[in-house]
């Protein structure tokens, strides 16, 4: 049993298809499914069920995958240890990242943390929080942005970077606009713009209304925060947004809540019963540092 054996089948297992598990590993699919069926002769067991459409996992299979990924992590952890001692870390981060906002600073990150570990590469995957946590499950990120509660992501571990008590807005002719605060139940009538139920923003804000028992209607639902405030500045709905997306060429008004305000806090996470590899560890302090913390 190989290393390369361990790595082909789990890779396997995270992706659930033979084709993904090459585009992940950068091979054919024909030498993964060899280096699998090899595998499976030294344990003398089948691994995967394979019909058509899909790969599941056998009984054997699902034991041997918690042991084939500690094994992985200890030889990355070893190798990362020479690589520390012969001139700093070396590898591949994979990390999930959000549609950006001005509360953090994406590209600031990286460069700081290239400048520190030039031989580390970044693999940026985009996508929202739901997807993201699935990813992280599944193997296929190390390290990825959310912005959702921690119970809304079991078996992660988050390291809050940012958070932001968000606001109504309207337009500045609305009915609302002007007013020293706003109570959510004073919006049940309006019509909102909103991004997707998958979106921490949107999981954020539906939990506030839940809270204060107020149903609201979702009249728009777009991909992309500038969108919403396009909605917005045209009249066409109310929506409730963090500060990092407005300026003074918004074009909308903005007013607190008076209370049950929905916070969206930006966290970097890792599957927390995995082991997480130095540049891992390493991009998490620095964006610890950037975020106002200090570093472990």
């Amino acid at each position: 049993m190989e290393l390369r054996h361990l790595a082909a089948f789990t890779a396997v297992a995270e992706e659930g298809s033979f084709t993904a598990a090459a585009r992940r590993l950068h091979m054919v699919q024909s030498a993964v499914s060899a280096t699998v069926r090899a595998l499976e002769r030294e344990l003398d067991v089948r691994l995967f069920d394979r019909t058509p459409h899909r790969v599941q996992l056998t009984s054997a299979g699902r034991l041997l995958l918690p042991e084939a990924r500690r094994t992985l992590a200890a030889a990355a952890a070893a190798r990362d240890v020479i690589a520390q001692a012969h001139g700093g870390l070396r590898g591949t981060v994979r990390l999930g990242i959000l549609q950006w906002h001005r509360g953090f600073s994406l590209p600031r990150l990286i460069a700081e943390f290239r400048a520190e570990h030039p031989h580390v590469e970044i693999e940026l995957h985009r996508g929202d929080s739901t997807s993201h946590v699935a990813a992280l499950h599944k193997g296929q990120l190390d390290l990825a942005f959310l912005a959702v509660d921690p119970d809304v992501a079991p078996g992660l571990s988050l390291l809050r970077l940012v958070g932001d008590t968000m606001a109504v807005v309207t337009s500045p002719d609305h009915r609302l606009a002007g007013r020293t605060c706003v109570d959510l139940a004073a919006t049940a009538d309006e019509p909102f713009a909103e991004t997707p139920p998958t979106w921490g923003l949107r999981m954020s804000n539906d939990r506030a209304f839940r809270a204060a028992g107020v149903e609201r209607r979702v009249a728009f639902e777009v991909a992309d925060v500038a969108t919403v405030l396009d909605f917005v500045r045209c009249g066409l709905a109310v929506a409730i947004v963090p500060s990092w997306v407005l300026d003074s060429t918004s074009g909308v008004c903005a007013m607190p809540i008076r209370s049950g305000a929905p916070v969206l806090t930006i966290s970097l996470a890792t599957v927390a019963q995995r082991d997480v590899p130095a540049p891992c560890r390493a991009l998490m302090s620095t964006a610890w540092r950037l975020a106002g913390g200090t570093p472990d």
